[in-house]
C-alpha cells in the first residue's frame, strides 16, 4: 500500500480544499508538525446509492429446498409467536 502523502500544519490549511478533494477520491493524508505526523485525514465510506426497485431481479436466487430459518435463530429476530 501506497504512504499517505505528508502535508505540515502551514501547507494543510493554506490547501485545504484541494486535499480534501484528494482525500475524497480515495487517498489518505498525513499532516505533520515539526516533521512529526501528528493527524491522518482518510475518506469515509459513503453511504450505498439507492437503486430502481427491481434492480437485482435475477441477480438474487433461493434454493429450491430452503425451508426457512431454524426455530432458534426465528426466535432470536423475533419471528415466532
Amino acid at each position: 500500500m501506497e504512504a499517505a502523502r505528508q502535508y505540515s500544519v502551514p501547507e494543510a490549511k493554506a490547501h485545504l480544499s484541494r486535499t480534501l478533494e484528494q482525500v475524497a477520491t480515495g487517498e489518505e493524508m498525513a499532516i505533520s508538525r515539526s516533521g512529526e505526523p501528528v493527524a491522518k485525514t482518510v475518506p469515509l465510506h459513503t453511504r450505498a446509492k439507492r437503486t430502481e426497485r427491481g434492480s437485482l431481479r435475477g441477480q438474487i436466487h433461493t434454493r429450491k429446498d430452503f425451508d426457512g430459518l431454524p426455530d432458534d435463530l426465528a426466535d432470536a429476530f423475533g419471528m415466532l409467536s
